[in-house]
């Protein structure tokens, strides 16, 4: 039986009565001018203001319109609730669902302090399946706007209302689950948790959508998000470059336990739990281990352990840490020596745009090996116009095997992008700006493929779970074009750039620092990577700055901490 509704909000019909006294003396003020003058001008025939002349809703209105669309909706009038957003027909659809098919009854909801538009409010329910009940809690947002069309205040429709992490397309549901649970262990038998390693929980989720059907487990029943992409995250690669990654299914609620089928992964729990820590201590921070020696990836965190995984699945523009994938094509074609005379001005003008380095720094009588480890943006961009348009994505795909939209790693991951451009874009890709795209597994794989001249591409599974076959480039990188870039590398990790972060850990090291600059950043993005025997790591800070004194700790602690 269908239990009744209640709602938690104390006072609403007083709330609603005053805000609607609010907005009558806000309309009859004609929306407050500031001469204090008559505002005939500015009315309809009717003398109304007009709706461009409301302004964004007023306290009061902001108040009793999300008091009205909470009330109904945790009536059950999904029409009523529906009405007083402005989106109906989706509105509707979602909060119908709610009940119909995520099956939460006795929903009470509480209101919290309004900022500006916004106001939080607290959601418990019931959730119940076949007999089995549980109650369920947690805390949403919404925001009122003014309508376009009929200039009302309405709150603005989106799926997050119903619950924050909603999406376009995706729904709540309570049934058997759709995958059996798994439990997923490190590269040593240890079982890997979300309480225990909070970075881990979309991996984890992940890691349920694509193998538990194949790991010998048995479903329980689950209130839980379906997402509308649920299809592409179990492929395993999102090769997309925008913030809609791929992402599975996520249990919100067990109300009856499955039985979990086992999946190992290479992660080492030693490594994971340090990294762990370190993000922790950082803001916006985000690190990858793997073993340049096979690919395996041994940690993968992120200080926000809610949202995108930015470690495996970000997005950015990777600074000049991609000088790497740079200088190797310049090494292989003869652009650059490593002790050859290469210069390094202040500026340097490609495509109608002045490039520049940092601090306007400059090396005069300088050689390669000089403006690598100084991380010199001019060095590369006076070789743009001996380069064919493509050159740079060739060498990024050929050998490095980045962009190309086909490494299967066992969970969701972007391997990185490095379009064809021209003019200054491509120029700027030479330093890592441009359009080229890049995330902390990329950055740490091509580290990796410096080091040892084969590109190994990252995974977090064995392609022996699934039979799967994992990606590989066409070419390894020519054998003296690897020697310099490895010395230069080291060069850096000791003398350059990478100096001061990577003090202490040698003797077989190498790294490269990098920023980035972003539209709308006051900082940039700091990035950082490096090798100590067979780990390599990457790292960004997102708004860090310097690389070397802000990713560049991050790194040289994981480094520290081994597997």
């Amino acid at each position: 039986m269908r239990k009744e509704a209640k709602i938690a909000l104390i006072g609403a019909a007083v709330v609603a009565v005053a805000a609607g006294a609010g907005f009558t003396a806000y309309a009859l003020a004609g929306g407050g001018s500031e001469n204090g003058g008559s505002q005939g001008s500015d009315r309809t025939a009717a003398g109304e203001p007009k709706k461009e002349e409301l302004g964004p809703p007023s306290a009061a209105e902001v108040r009793s319109t999300s008091a009205e669309f909470l009330t109904a909706w945790a009536k059950g009038d999904a029409a009523a609730a529906a009405a007083r957003t402005d989106d109906a027909k989706a509105a509707r659809a979602a909060l119908a669902s709610y009940r119909k098919d995520a099956h939460l009854t006795e929903v009470k909801l509480e209101p919290g302090k309004a900022s500006g538009r916004k106001v939080p409010f607290s959601v418990s329910a019931v959730a119940s399946y076949e007999g089995t009940s549980k109650p369920f809690a947690y805390e949403s947002e919404l925001t009122v706007v003014r309508d376009e069309k009929s200039g009302e205040p309405v709150v603005r429709w989106q799926p997050s209302v119903v619950h924050p992490e909603l999406r376009e397309g995706d729904s709540l549901r309570a049934d058997e689950a759709g995958k059996p649970p798994i439990k997923a262990v490190d590269r040593d038998g240890t079982e890997l948790t979300a309480q225990k390693y909070p970075s881990l929980g979309t991996v984890l989720d992940s890691l349920r959508e694509k193998y538990g059907d194949k790991a010998g487990g048995e479903p329980g029943v689950e209130l839980r998000i379906v997402r509308k992409d649920s299809e592409a995250a179990e492929k395993g690669a999102g090769t997309s470059d925008s913030d809609e990654k791929a992402l599975p299914d996520k249990t919100l609620l067990t109300l009856t336990k499955g039985t979990p089928g086992t999946v190992e992964t290479t992660i080492s729990a030693k490594a994971q739990a340090n990294a762990e820590a370190e993000v922790a201590k950082r803001q916006r921070a985000s690190v990858v281990v793997l073993k340049p020696s096979t690919g395996e990836v041994l940690a993968a965190a992120n200080s926000n352990t809610s949202g995108m995984n930015v470690a495996l699945q970000g997005s950015l523009a990777p600074g000049s840490t991609f000088k790497i994938v740079s200088a190797s094509m310049l090494l292989e074609k003869g652009l650059a020596g490593i002790d050859k005379p290469h210069p390094c001005p202040k500026y340097e003008t490609y495509g109608g745009w002045r490039f520049q380095n940092v601090e306007k720094f400059e090396i005069k009588n300088g050689t390669f090996r000089s403006s690598f480890a100084a991380s010199c943006n001019t060095a590369f961009i006076s070789q743009a116009k001996k380069l064919k348009d493509n050159d740079l994505t060739k060498q990024a795909q050929e050998v490095f095997g980045l962009g190309k939209g086909d490494w299967t790693s066992g969970v969701s991951t972007f391997d990185g992008a490095v379009p064809v451009q021209s003019d200054a874009q491509m120029a700027a890709s030479l330093i890592g700006q441009g359009g080229v795209r890049m995330n902390p597994l990329n950055v740490a794989s091509f580290i990796a493929t410096a080091k040892t001249g084969t590109f190994r591409q990252p995974y977090l599974v064995s392609p022996d779970v699934d039979d799967r076959t994992l990606a590989t480039a066409p070419r390894k990188l020519k054998p003296s074009a690897q020697a310099q870039l490895k010395e230069l590398l080291t060069y850096t990790a000791t003398s350059g750039s990478a100096a001061e972060a990577m003090s202490g850990l040698g003797p077989d090291i190498g790294g490269k620092t990098g920023s980035a600059e972003v539209d709308g950043q006051k900082k940039p993005n700091g990035w950082f990577t490096a090798w100590r025997g067979d780990l390599a790591s990457a790292a960004v800070i997102q708004e860090g700055g310097r690389g070397g004194s802000s990713a560049g700790p991050l790194v040289a602690a994981v480094l520290r901490g081994g597997a």
